[in-house]
């Protein structure tokens, strides 16, 4: 029986990174960056005001105060887009909008606020300091800075930073292209009447929205009864050329587990047993032409759903250039709980300000207590209780929302 790190491991191996491609801005969103991210243009790129108000030349507004304001000309507007290159003369203000671009010889701005608004003649009342409410070229990014490293991912904010570098293309690491396959005669497409001894597929829609919420992209969702000829056929080409296939369903030692029937005359997939809970019975390879890596999930939801998240997400991450180690935190558990000894145990939990508890029954088959949950409590095989105030090692949930409880 292989332990939960050597079946990891063993998963990982099967897979290299995929090599980076370069995308739109507008693709970006979401992606992680391969190489820096090097700005094409100064930040901001003119001398510009910050306020509405009025451009003026720090010496003629010495000493204005609202008792004594210094009244001077408005010789025009300037408005943000304005292309034209004004001088501002001595003497002399020019009413400016947020953004616009300083006139020559100005090296101030009075805000609207500070004035009585004239428009061919104004008061000022604010004796503003060379700098005052202005933004200097360059003064955020110059062009030739680095303003997103390697390995980070691509945010709103960022996208709004690598456009505003005027940067229209970027190297990204890949999407990695999942295909899922369910198997078995008793499941049913979701929303169709069910017959006696039926059961509607969860664990394809289940895994779909896994991949899409861990960033891969899903290139095909398939069903397939337990048929070993037609699961020897699709296996030769699956659809949409993925980088990675995905099965639930049909690995244990039961009559009718084509899947591992199937695959193990291949002599390139090997099926094992993880000292886990749920999730025991476990699979992964290569197959076809293309060898491409396949993974064998149980068919029981849960199941399905904990080895996802400790299996399938390391090969994901892995595909993609990250690091595959997973992503944990810790909580200390305000309910206790046991655990069966020799095997490691991926309790279900709630983490909320009190910490995490079990988010409801535990069966393999219990998708209400799946439904509630935010993260995956991992307890040792060693350990058979955890008890309130006990330290717990957590693993997110791929897409929970993070405004439940701690994260």
């Amino acid at each position: 029986m292989r332990t939960v790190e050597e079946h990891r491991a063993a998963l990982v191996g099967l897979v290299s990174a995929l090599p980076p491609v370069t995308v739109g801005l507008t693709e970006s969103l979401g992606r992680v960056l391969a190489a820096d991210v090097v700005a094409a243009v100064d930040l901001p790129g003119f001398d510009n005001s910050a306020m509405d108000g009025y451009a003026v030349r720090s010496a003629d507004v010495v000493g204005a105060t609202p008792a004594s304001p210094a009244v001077l000309e408005v010789d025009g507007d300037i408005a943000a887009g304005d292309t034209r290159a004004h001088v501002l003369r001595a003497g002399a203000s020019m009413r400016i909008m947020t953004g616009a671009p300083m006139p020559e010889g100005a090296d101030a701005v009075v805000p609207v606020e500070a004035s009585d608004g004239g428009v061919s003649r104004v008061a000022l009342t604010l004796a503003a300091e060379a700098g005052r409410h202005l933004r200097r070229r360059g003064e955020d990014v110059r062009a030739g800075d680095v303003v997103l490293r390697a390995g980070v991912r691509v945010t709103p904010g960022r996208l709004a930073l690598i456009a505003a570098a005027n940067v229209p293309d970027v190297l990204v690491l890949p999407l990695p292209r999942v295909h899922v396959l369910s198997t078995g005669d008793e499941l049913v497409p979701v929303g169709l009447p069910l017959e006696h001894g039926q059961i509607v597929d969860s664990n394809g829609s289940m895994l779909a929205a896994l991949i899409r919420a861990a960033g891969a992209e899903l290139v095909g969702v398939g069903h397939l009864a337990d048929d070993a000829d037609a699961w020897r056929s699709l296996l030769e080409q699956v659809p949409g050329e993925p980088d990675l296939i995905l099965t639930t369903g049909g690995v244990s030692m039961g009559a009718y587990d084509t899947v591992k029937e199937v695959l193990s005359a291949t002599g390139t997939v090997d099926f094992v047993k993880v000292a886990m809970r749920p999730g025991m019975p476990q699979g992964g390879g290569v197959v076809g032409d293309r060898r491409t890596p396949i993974i064998t999930l149980p068919g029981n939801p849960v199941s399905s759903f904990v080895s996802f998240h400790v299996f399938v997400l390391p090969v994901l991450r892995a595909l993609a250039g990250l690091d595959p180690e997973p992503v944990t935190t810790d909580s200390v558990a305000s309910q206790g709980w046991s655990s069966i000894p020799g095997k490691v145990e991926f309790t279900r939990v709630v983490v909320d300000a009190d910490g995490a508890r079990p988010s409801g029954g535990q069966g393999s088959h219990m998708l209400g207590a799946l439904a509630d949950a935010t993260h995956l409590a991992v307890v040792g095989a060693e350990t058979t209780e955890i008890r309130p105030g006990d330290g717990v090692h957590l693993l997110p949930l791929v897409g929970e929302d993070s405004s439940r409880g701690h994260r």
